[in-house]
């Protein structure tokens, strides 16, 4: 008997998704935020990635998917060696879409006890009830948990009793709400087990004939140094030369539209020797050749940033990794450092080129740490992205303008602007009636902007830059960038064929979201989205980028930038 059957992503029915938020109206914010992110084809949207599997599978005839979720889960590894660690018996699927089957064969056969569905990057409740349907459907004694970061955002959000409404719709007989939630997890497993009752295990809410019962809430707080990763417990192709690592548990900072620091706790991170050791077992794995960096700060404080770099370059790992960047605490020598051990891109959350907005999201960032730090990653080779929140209290034209030619000056590889949403779990929240602040979500006002102003101008930056790529959304993130490389697309393969698929969806906001792709457009993506990769990618084999060249060019009073 499998104790727990972890379910690590359910992709989004992506066409059934898009009618869901169209019907809250073509003007609505949501719906304008995504549709930045797709192009119709035959009658279907389809999004960038999508878009590359039907013309590069076209003639490809059974090439290997691409996926922006091809890699093993990280909240599967964690949750596996965690369970396994405490003697419970654990299987689990990695992407439910594509080995469900696995899942279903196991219920027909009874094996297995609880389900738990994880929730990580979830937007609805659409892939949930997806899975809870499934297991109901073939077995009717498997008990199911629902747990992870969109359970816990509802129970941010709604009063009580809506919270219960909500939760007994999906169906699920337990949710985990906890920021972390494996220790909640473990409970739970151990009561169903033994035949105990739920009711005095903390941060859950579970069913209890017709009614939902939520307990009391109480601070869970895990070990990261006495949690990490076993990853001899999988299988080395498991990984797909992908590992994702997290060395810190929340954030020092306080930004006023974000509310994961209150949500997550104290910031807290692990010694070098301790991350040197798990690199270590990863690099014992053999098949890993990229890691990403979860910590939303990695680089702070700044000399454990050097020291993990130092470390990393005399270990020569040979990875390659990317992860967040905090510019104000990056200077030129954590930069070279950076590239000398591996970096190829980070993701910088600027939010906005105006220091007026800026000091009022409470950001320690300012305009001119992100003027200094862009170029100097170009020079060095490593790849940025730029966060930008369109719309925060306080935002002009005037501030909207200093945000444009932020991008355009100091050009980073490629940028996205969003409307801000109005979270009423941020601190900003708090201060709305000092603010004017009305409305929430995706539709609000304030003295100097609202939401559909917002809107217009996040479709026009998306219309006007040219000093930065946009980066498609929804399946199409910067970490698509690192993936497909180590599938066989080049840097400049990658800019061209995401060129060509903004051009399609500019053309669309040019006419209507329903708008089918142009036969010329549709050709220059058939084109753009060909290129020598491979079914399976050995990236060891792949030489890391000639730091020293790009150092030296630079010494030399040269800009990588100029040069091509």
């Amino acid at each position: 008997m499998i104790d727990c059957f972890l379910i690590g992503y359910n992709d989004v029915d992506f066409p059934s998704y898009t009618e869901s938020v169209r019907a809250m109206g073509e003007r609505s914010g949501a719906f304008r935020d995504l549709n930045l992110a797709f192009i119709n084809h035959r009658g279907t949207p389809y999004r960038a990635m999508d878009v590359l599997n039907l013309l590069h599978g076209e003639a490809n005839p059974g090439h290997r998917t691409f996926s922006n979720v091809d890699f093993l889960w990280p909240v599967i590894s964690y949750l596996h060696t965690y369970l396994t660690r405490r003697g419970f018996s654990v299987d689990y699927i990695n992407l439910y879409q594509q080995e469900k089957q696995r899942l279903v064969e196991r219920l027909k056969r009874g094996e297995i006890r609880t389900v738990a569905i994880t929730t990580t990057l979830y937007v609805w409740t659409g892939p949930i009830v997806e899975i809870i349907e499934l297991v109901r459907r073939y077995s009717k004694t498997t008990k199911i948990i629902v747990g992870g970061p969109f359970i816990h955002n509802q129970a941010r959000v709604f009063e009580k009793k809506p919270l219960l409404q909500v939760l007994r719709s999906l169906g699920a007989d337990i949710y985990v709400i906890s920021p972390e939630g494996e220790a909640t997890l473990l409970q739970v497993l151990r009561a169903l087990r033994d035949g105990q009752s739920l009711a005095s295990i903390p941060n859950i809410v579970f069913r209890d004939g017709t009614q939902m019962v939520q307990t009391e809430e109480k601070t869970e707080n895990n070990s990261l140094a006495e949690e990490m990763v076993d990853y001899q417990q999988f299988p080395s192709d498991s990984y797909n030369g992908f590992v994702s690592v997290r060395t810190a548990k929340s954030c020092p900072f306080a930004c006023a539209f974000c509310a994961f620091p209150e949500r997550a706790g104290g910031y807290t991170y692990l010694p070098v020797d301790l991350v040197e050791r798990e690199l270590d077992m990863i690099q014992r794995v053999g098949t890993v050749s990229t890691i990403s960096f979860l910590d939303d700060t990695f680089n702070v404080p700044k000399k454990r940033f050097k020291e993990l770099l130092r470390m990393m370059i005399r270990k020569n790992y040979g990875f390659r990794w990317n992860s967040y960047l905090r510019s104000d605490h990056a200077d030129e020598e954590a930069v070279e450092l950076m590239a000398r051990s591996g970096c190829e891109g980070v993701f910088l959350g600027i939010e906005s080129g105006s220091n007026t907005i800026l000091k009022a999201m409470n950001k320690t960032s300012r305009r001119e740490d992100y003027m200094r730090v862009i170029p100097q990653l170009r020079e060095v080779g490593i790849l940025s992205h730029a966060n930008i929140i369109i719309g925060f209290p306080g935002e002009t034209e005037a501030t909207v303008r200093e945000t444009i030619s932020l991008i355009e000056t100091a050009r980073p590889d490629y940028y996205r602007a969003q409307l801000w949403y109005c979270d009423p779990t941020t601190p900003v929240w708090r201060q709305r009636e000092q603010l004017q602040l009305k409305g929430a979500a995706f539709r609000w006002s304030h003295p100097t902007m609202d939401s559909d102003a917002a809107c217009d101008w996040v479709d026009r930056l998306f219309r006007e830059i040219k000093g930065s790529t946009w980066l498609p959304q929804y399946g199409f993130e910067q970490w698509s960038l690192y993936y497909l490389q180590r599938r066989g697309m080049s840097r400049q393969q990658l800019q061209e064929f995401v060129s060509k698929f903004n051009a399609a969806v500019l053309a669309k906001l040019n006419r209507s979201s329903r708008h089918e792709i142009d036969a010329a457009d549709f050709e220059a993506l058939k084109l753009a989205s060909q290129f020598n990769g491979a079914d399976f990618y050995d990236t060891r084999r792949q030489p890391l980028p000639d730091v020293a060249a790009c150092l030296s060019v630079r010494e030399a009073g040269s800009s990588v930038g100029q040069m091509g």
